[in-house]
């Protein structure tokens, strides 16, 4: 087991002037004047300097903006529940220097993509090649997923060049057999949200079109629960060898910010109906503590009996219960009810504290058997990097859903949000410093899965044992389990971005910079790209030749947003799908 979990880290205060320092500004009072001409001379050389640097603030305000918040301290440290003094904010300005290392850093990786696997659905860097999802061909996962970011961070030339591959090359007419799921928040999802930033260029929405209307009879089941698998070019679902006769309660219930945005736009009410009518499913199946299984009968629309978690397979369920709400301009009360349910339920069920310092986090049910064949549920206090996700999202929903005026401040005042809304907000911060904490291994990077510590778990007889978390399986000498590896998730950056737009805390940019930071120095392949790393307990690292989607259309995009100005994609006027493209807050219309 690794000591970088076990150490403590010192951080200086920069607010604390040294005694020396003091001294040398108070000795530097003391010189006396100099001459006349001595006077003019310094005169005549510091005024075309000034005049050069005034021109240059009036043309760039937002560096001037940006030096003063840094100079000045405007926001201060933010932590915890909402406080009466802290002083209000109305603009967060850019970070420019570290926004614009991470697009270096998104370049870095396009152009490699772009030079050696342009159209392939995925991109091995350290092969330096790339590959499809089916023997078919591609669908443009990469492209469509991408092109949002390439949008939104203002790389013209790359844009104009995937767009051009859009438009003569990507088809759907694939007789193979592809996610539904994953097809829904990559491809439709792009293909939309780049729609929207494009000021409503025609071909992303028409082949938006043409994709949803392939993928509708994945909807043809006995309980309209959705089939886990689509053949776009037979234009008909399938189940998987792997779970057969169901599908999970993420596949199902996240789809519903693409179909309805995409009845928006048309003005067809077939889309939304179509996810309108699962989410009704998903309303009646209810359990009695209000938490969702990861696995739901595709005949039935009914739970089965399965293990209850916040990361695989069920992580964007209670992601889109939220946004659904917050996508129709909180209009449909429905999804509030059903989001406040589900968070009641992981307040009373799922979290715990480790066992040394008392660190937020969630744990995972898991039904067994018995003496009896009775059916009981074993806590497991096991938590995914997916989870990370949560504690933005909460605080996200404490200032929307949870908030008792219309507009409330950054960051939050106390009498602004509802009991609900502040129990939300203090879960939300301490998930947040207990997914930070995960990162502190050897690398800087959060392990794929980590188990937290118990009473019961036996290992305080060693003493190396960790105090609150570990990685299970990471024994020294063998081969890293999957728990132990680092695959560019976007989970904690994605809340490190959302705390920071809800706070102005910049403590959360520094945490998002020291991601950065280790992500290019372990993850960062030469000649193009980043790769996995197999075991961020491992320094020097072992890379796995794969570099993700989501690295490009999650990861570095909320690392952009996070360093950019809070008038870019403003949390105010847009929602994020769970592959991170955002699509415009709506007023609903009649269709």
């Amino acid at each position: 087991m690794s000591e970088a979990r076990t150490r403590k880290k010192l951080k200086k205060d920069p607010t604390k002037k040294t005694q020396s320092g003091s001294q040398s500004t108070r000795g530097n009072t003391n010189e006396t004047a100099g001459s006349p001409s001595s006077s003019f001379s310094t005169t005549f050389i510091l005024l075309p300097i000034f005049l050069a640097a005034s021109a240059y603030f009036y043309l760039n305000p937002s560096f001037l903006i940006s030096f003063l918040d840094e100079f000045i301290g405007f926001s201060e440290h933010y932590d915890g529940a909402p406080v009466a003094h802290q002083p209000k904010l109305t603009y967060l300005p850019a970070d420019i220097e570290k926004r614009d290392a991470v697009v270096e850093a998104f370049k870095h990786s396009w152009h490699a993509y772009e030079r050696n696997a342009m159209g392939n659905d995925q991109y091995h860097p350290l092969s330096q090649q790339g590959s499809n999802l089916t023997a078919a061909g591609g669908i443009g996962y990469m492209v469509v997923d991408v092109i949002d970011s390439l949008q939104i961070m203002g790389l013209q030339d790359e844009y104009s060049r995937a767009r051009t591959w859009v438009a003569e090359k990507l088809t759907f007419e694939r007789d193979d057999r592809f996610s539904t799921f994953e097809t829904t928040i990559r491809v439709l999802g792009g293909l939309l949200s780049a729609y929207h930033l494009s000021k409503n260029d025609p071909l992303f929405l028409n082949k938006a079109t043409e994709l949803a209307d392939r993928m509708l009879p994945v909807f043809d089941t006995p309980s309209g629960v959705p089939l886990p698998v689509i053949n776009l070019a037979q234009r008909k679902g399938y189940q998987t060898e792997d779970f057969p006769g169901v599908t999970s309660i993420a596949e199902i219930g996240t789809l519903q910010l693409e179909f309805r945005y995409l009845s928006q736009l048309t003005r067809d009410a077939k889309y939304w109906q179509t996810v309108e009518n699962v989410m009704e499913v998903i309303r009646h199946a209810r359990l009695p503590h209000g938490l969702a299984s990861v696995f739901v009968n595709i005949e039935t629309g009914q739970y089965e009996t399965s293990v209850i978690r916040l990361g695989s397979r069920g992580d964007s369920f209670y992601e889109y219960l939220l946004k659904q709400y917050l996508q129709t301009n909180n209009n449909e009360k429905i999804y509030l009810e059903m989001y406040e349910d589900a968070m009641d339920a992981v307040h009373n069920h799922l979290l715990r504290k480790s066992m040394g310092n008392q660190m937020t986090y969630t744990s995972e049910l898991v039904p067994e058997d018995d003496e009896n064949g009775d059916l009981t549920w074993r806590l497991t206090p096991k938590q995914d990097h997916l989870v990370c996700f949560l504690g933005g999202s909460l605080m996200l929903g404490a200032t929307r859903a949870g908030a008792l005026v219309e507009k409330v401040s950054i960051p939050p005042q106390p009498d602004e949000l509802s009991e609900k809304g502040k129990r939300d907000w203090n879960t939300g911060v301490e998930l947040i410093k207990t997914c930070m904490n995960t990162h502190d291994t050897a690398t800087g990077l959060s392990p794929e899965i980590v188990y937290f510590r118990v009473p019961s778990d036996g290992m305080d007889a060693y003493p190396q044992a960790p105090t609150d978390w570990y990685i299970r399986g990471a024994a020294a000498g063998e081969f890293p389990p999957y728990d132990a590896r680092y695959m560019l998730r976007p989970e904690t950056v994605e809340s490190l971005f959302l705390a920071y737009r809800l706070t102005g805390d910049r403590i959360y940019r520094d945490y998002g910079w020291g991601i950065f930071r280790s992500i290019e120095k372990h993850c960062r392949v030469p000649t193009g790209g980043y790769a996995t790393i197999v075991n961020v307990d491992e320094n020097p690292v072992r890379q796995e030749d794969i570099m993700e989607t989501f690295f490009l259309s999650e990861t570095l995009k909320y690392l952009y947003l996070l360093f950019s100005d809070s008038n870019v994609i403003p949390l105010d006027r847009y929602v994020f799908n769970t592959e991170a493209h955002p699509f415009p807050i709506f007023d609903p219309v009649a269709i």
